[in-house]
């Protein structure tokens, strides 16, 4: 029987910990080395929390695009709710 690797969970303050310290030009290598992460997760965090630059020298991560978009996917279904409501309401 093989042994299962016991994934470690790491909480969002600590990931962006992390990509905050690859940003700030930390080398992976010392990154990996001092805090036990795998060079795939370390890029996986960055991918999702590094920062991104749009329009008018603002940032934001793709955490905060995924939270925006399911966010504005509630809005939209809520709306067409209403939107109905107001409809049968209005037919009385």
């Amino acid at each position: 029987m093989s042994k299962l690797a016991k994934k470690k969970s790491y909480d969002e303050d600590f990931k962006k910990m992390i990509v905050e310290l690859y940003e700030n030009k930390k080398p992976v290598v010392e990154i990996k080395r001092e805090y036990g992460i795998a060079e795939a997760t370390l890029y996986r965090w960055i991918k999702e929390y590094g920062k991104i630059n749009v329009a008018n020298n603002e940032t934001t991560t793709n955490h905060e695009i995924k939270r925006l978009k399911k966010e504005l996917a509630q809005a939209k279904e809520e709306n067409e709710i209403l939107k109905k409501a107001v409809a049968i309401f209005t037919q009385k």
